[in-house]
């Protein structure tokens, strides 16, 4: 069960780590743009100014986010040596720490982008963790 559990929280600081180094690349790449919007929403986080978001940024971060708990599973499942339990407890992880962190933006993105990044966190990471084949079982 340990085992499972370091899993998890591999899965979890990976999925971490994937985030916000990908939004850093994100911003160095596309500065004007992608820069410009994560600026802006940060200042206005900061300094509790209205803000309005870019849909398509909004979708580039629920893309990014599926792609990144579907690895994050299959890592905790690899890690783990299975591919139920700590997936499942991954997608928890994040959803519980995603809560928290929606719930701190909340009055600046649509409800629709919460709703939608909160509900995908568990189900992509039983689907990571699903594409780690399961050890075969003796008879």
């Amino acid at each position: 069960m340990v085992r499972i559990i370091l899993a998890a929280v591999a899965g979890f600081i990976a999925w971490s780590i994937m985030w916000i180094g990908s939004d850093q690349v994100l911003m160095t790449a596309m500065p004007d743009w992608y820069g410009a919007h994560q600026l802006a929403f940060e200042k206005a986080t900061k300094n509790n100014d209205p803000f309005t978001a870019e849909t398509t940024i909004l979708v580039m971060h629920l893309v990014r986010s599926i792609l990144i708990t579907i690895m994050s599973g299959f890592l905790a499942a690899v890690i783990a040596g299975e591919n139920r339990r700590s997936p499942l407890i991954l997608g928890v992880l994040l959803l519980l720490f995603g809560i928290a962190i929606q719930g701190m933006y909340w009055n600046y993105l649509p409800v629709w982008y919460h709703l939608i990044f909160l509900a995908l966190l568990i189900p992509m990471a039983i689907v990571g963790g699903k594409l780690k084949s399961s050890p075969a079982v003796s008879a």
